[in-house]
């Protein structure tokens, strides 16, 4: 398949890109600035996730998305994730683009039943800046005509690869602590491929 990975500049969005990669895909990296990122075997597309010309450049025949972007400074107000999903996903329906993976967080919409308590204050705080933006994105795919899965991991780390990403729903209220970034992004390049979640919110972590 062939795949752009939005953020991919990013410590998930590189970890997305080795996955991908390893799993046979054909890898477009879209980022802010290409004289920055040297990966090799994978196409660089250099531009703002906002612009749509930009965009519809880096969609010309691929068939899907994985959505990494993420502010750098989540406790300031912003609007660049649900800017750039409106963008992402306008240019799909022009290019014909169909799967759509994107990166929110838990503590969204049902999943804060499974976000540990002790971590809950962060939505108010730390992340007060990112949590309705995520929150906006998640409206804009969810309303979309496309094969979209929203993914939200548990507090990322970047320990090991475990092999391990337990799906928690909001029905046990079990605790999702945090997940490993490869896991995460394991787990995101394997929606490419599968319809188990097809449409869904899905929260993540290591079981």
């Amino acid at each position: 398949m062939k795949v752009v990975v939005f953020g991919a500049a990013g410590k998930t969005g590189r970890a997305v890109i080795d996955q991908a990669k390893a799993a046979g895909h054909t890898v477009t990296a879209f980022v802010r600035n290409a004289g920055d990122y040297d990966v090799p075997d994978v196409e660089v597309r250099e531009g703002d996730a906002t612009d749509p010309a930009a965009v519809d450049a880096a969609l010309a025949g691929q068939n899907a998305v994985i959505d990494t972007i993420g502010g750098k400074t989540p406790y300031e107000a912003t609007t660049l994730e649900s800017s750039a999903a409106r963008t992402i996903i306008a240019s799909m329906r022009r290019r014909g683009a169909r799967r759509l993976v994107v990166t929110s967080m838990i503590g969204e919409g049902d999943s804060i039943a499974n976000m540990p308590v002790d971590q809950r204050p962060l939505l108010t705080t730390f992340l007060r800046g990112a949590t309705p933006d995520k929150a906006r994105m998640e409206e804009a795919v969810a309303a979309s005509d496309l094969d979209w899965v929203i993914v939200r991991p548990a507090i990322l780390d970047d320990d090991p690869a475990t092999g391990n990403a337990r799906v928690y729903t909001p029905e046990t209220g079990d605790e999702a602590h945090r997940i490993a970034r490869a896991d995460l992004a394991s787990f995101l390049v394997a929606q490419l491929s599968t319809d188990e979640h097809l449409r869904h919110a899905v929260t993540i972590a290591n079981g």
